[in-house]
This record gives C-alpha cells, structure tokens and sequence, in this order.
C-alpha cells in the first residue's frame, strides 16, 4: 500500500466525517427550532398567567391594608394615645394632695393589705 492509498483513505474518512457532521447540526438547528416554539406556545403563556396572579396578589394586599390593617393600626394608636394621656392625668393626680400641694418625698404611703 502506498502513500496514494493512504492518502484516499483519509480523504474519504475526511468526507464521510464532514457529512456526519452536517447532519449532527441540522438535527441540532431543528432541536432549538423545537425549543424556541415550545418557548413561544407554551412557556410565555405560563409566565403571562404568574405574572397576572402577582398582579392580583398584589392587589388585594393593597386592598387588605387600606381597608382593614390601616384602620386597625389607627384604632390602636388612638387607644394607645389615650391609655397613655389617662396614665399621665391618673399619675398627677397621684401626686397632688387632696388641697392641691404636692405630696413630700418622705411621706408614708398607706400600705397595702394583702
């Protein structure tokens, strides 16, 4: 055999690698036309239906503190204002004798029976 047949050889294992090839990348181009449907039909559509659900959600948490958690946390403030005005008017009060004089520091306080 000589360097002519080798030389054939290589060309057509060459050839037949080079035809393997191109079809190896056609199955590949049609495998990302595939996916790129499969995106376009059926992925997008998902996405579209989650983000719509995340705009509702949305929504109705908006809705949620508006209507019930706003009107909650006045309330309580309010409550919590007043509570805190009476404990400093009941405090005064406390602290001043029945003729209006503020108690001494060292005066006994009643005790308490058990």
């Amino acid at each position: 055999m000589g360097l002519e047949a080798v030389r054939d050889i290589a060309i057509v294992v060459l050839a037949v690698e080079s035809i393997v090839i191109g079809i190896l990348l056609l199955v590949t181009l049609g495998q990302i036309r595939k996916l790129v449907a499969l995106l376009r039909d059926e992925i997008t559509p998902m996405l579209k239906a989650a983000n719509d659900t995340a705009r509702t959600m949305r929504g109705t948490a908006n809705v949620m503190s508006e209507s019930v958690v706003k009107p909650l946390v006045q309330v309580s403030s309010y409550t919590t204002g007043t509570v805190q005005a009476l404990r400093s008017l009941v405090g005064i009060r406390r602290k001043l004798d029945h003729d209006g004089r503020p108690r001494s520091s060292t005066a006994e306080r009643p005790e308490k029976e058990v």
